[in-house]
């Protein structure tokens, strides 16, 4: 684990070369929030709450929705994909390092820089300009933690499949473009998942997107309580677990049919 615990060390520090790209991230992050913020203090208007949640709630779910997505996202999709068109992924096969696994720690420490750089410093701006009511309870905020890193696992295994399909498709930049809307979308990060249809929330409930960021938001915001938190836990772990086989499968059907565009 050394080799994997210095790559994530490597990444945290060339993030920290760039922190710039990051504190003006903030700024976007921050109107971002406030238009969402305002968007849903203006759908509320008089009313207690809606669909069970209550304006406080979804002021919180916001804020931290966009936040946490600071954690969870990164560009490894990307990265593979354009490693697969230049021929580099070739190199990095006879590497003494699983590549994947490589890849899932660079993620990480992209994942740690950005948490401690972009979302502690960006919710505590968010909260003193909105005001946001936040009670931090350490068991809230310790299964908050425990769900972030199950999102940050599953959207890092969903950007390792779509960078995979570079292998098939070879240009897959608009199959990754489809599959963030989608993310966004399904995950609950625009809409909260218990705002759609029941038809909608029905389907879902067999996908692994709300495991992303509608999970430890809701969890943050105790919109979700006593079994039903632990049935959520279980349905990120689950999919962790889950999503592993499709990535194998591919993984070891991809190796067989490399073809270098580039490099």
């Amino acid at each position: 684990m050394g080799k994997y615990l210095e790559i994530i060390r490597i990444r945290f520090l060339m993030m920290l070369a760039y922190r710039t790209n990051y504190y003006t991230g903030i700024v976007i992050y921050t109107i971002n929030i406030g238009a969402y913020f305002f968007l849903w203090k203006a759908i509320y208007g008089s009313q207690g709450s809606i669909q069970g949640v209550s304006v406080t709630q979804m002021t919180t779910y916001v804020a931290i929705a966009w936040m946490a997505r600071a954690f969870y996202f990164n560009n490894l999709d990307r990265e593979i994909a354009e490693e697969i068109r230049e021929g580099k992924v070739a190199i990095e096969l006879i590497r003494p390092y699983n590549y994947l696994l490589t890849k899932v720690m660079q993620g990480l420490g992209e994942g740690i820089f950005r948490f401690f750089f972009f979302s502690i410093p960006g919710f505590i701006i968010v909260a003193l300009i909105f005001q946001l009511k936040v009670s931090f309870d350490i068991t809230t905020l310790g299964l908050f933690l425990l769900a972030s890193i199950f999102s940050f696992a599953i959207n890092t295994q969903l950007n390792i499949l779509t960078g995979l399909m570079a292998f098939f498709l070879h240009d897959n930049m608009g199959f990754i473009q489809a599959k963030r809307v989608i993310i966004d979308l399904f995950s609950g990060l625009t809409i909260p998942i218990t705002f759609f249809p029941i038809w909608a929330q029905d389907v879902m409930k067999y996908l692994p997107f709300q495991g992303i960021s509608y999970i430890p938001s809701m969890i943050f915001a105790k919109g979700i309580k006593g079994d039903s938190l632990f049935n959520a836990l279980l349905f990120q772990f689950g999919w962790v677990i889950l999503l592993c086989i499709p990535i194998t499968v591919i993984w070891y059907k991809a190796k067989k049919q490399l073809v270098v565009q580039g490099g």
